[in-house]
């Protein structure tokens, strides 16, 4: 019989109740900390790959504060671009698109176009890098994948509102009911060197959670508590 999970008190979320442990170093010296699983992991969820997009470090931060103790199957990575973050800005410290900074056959030299909202042109400049897994911070969580060996990948981003994997698969739908996001095969652009083109090639089932355009407070409200039963339940 498993054990009954724990979870606690709004007025105890204040802060974590486990620590995180290091998997590497980014750019600018700060410390690249994961949330192990207490036993095998079976999911990596991370987020923050983009700095522009904390909304998924938050949700996922919420998420992880309701619970009494590490998940059982689920390691997390807050933020996996911290220098990013910090700076507001959508790449790492050198301006490089992490997510398109992978080791995959179809990974290109030529600039990342981007765009500052959705209602924008996609014509902000960023950098793939000047090679295949180039930064500090795309070579720490490959060796991290590596290490942990996880069944599956959920990768966090925002604000465009679905759930995108190539095939609907039990976890695609898990996340669908909870988010109440539609399901779609691919976001309409080529992404050259992104982690779900390499996490296909290494037969890895990867599947990106982009979050809906909404206020902080209304993320939290509407999906902390589920999302935070997925992670502790995940088996």
């Amino acid at each position: 019989m498993s054990t009954p999970i724990s979870y606690r008190d709004t007025k105890d979320q204040g802060s974590f109740v486990f620590e995180p442990i290091p998997y590497g170093i980014s750019e600018m010296g700060i410390p690249l900390t994961y949330f192990p699983s207490s036993d095998d992991c079976r999911l990596l969820v991370f987020a923050g790959i983009h700095g522009e997009e904390p909304e998924t470090t938050f949700l996922l931060s919420r998420a992880l504060r309701c619970l009494c103790c590490l998940p059982r199957h689920v390691a997390i990575v807050l933020c996996a671009n911290p220098d990013g973050m910090l700076r507001g800005m959508r790449g790492n410290a050198h301006g490089v698109d992490l997510n398109r900074n992978f080791p995959t056959p179809n990974w290109s030299s030529e600039p990342v176009f981007t765009r500052l909202t959705l209602e924008s042109p996609r014509e902000t400049r960023l950098s793939p890098g000047v090679a295949p897994q180039s930064e500090v911070e795309t070579r720490a969580l490959l060796s991290l994948i590596s290490t942990l060996n996880p069944r599956a990948v959920v990768a966090m981003h925002a604000p465009i509102g679905c759930v995108d994997c190539a095939t609907h698969s039990p976890l695609v739908q898990t996340l669908e009911s909870i988010f109440g996001l539609p399901w779609k095969q691919g976001l309409g652009y080529a992404t050259p060197g992104s982690f779900g083109i390499w996490a296909e090639e290494a037969s890895l089932d990867c599947v990106t959670l982009e979050l809906p355009r909404m206020a902080l407070e209304s993320l939290a409200a509407n999906y902390a508590q589920p999302f935070a039963k997925f992670i502790a339940e995940f088996y």
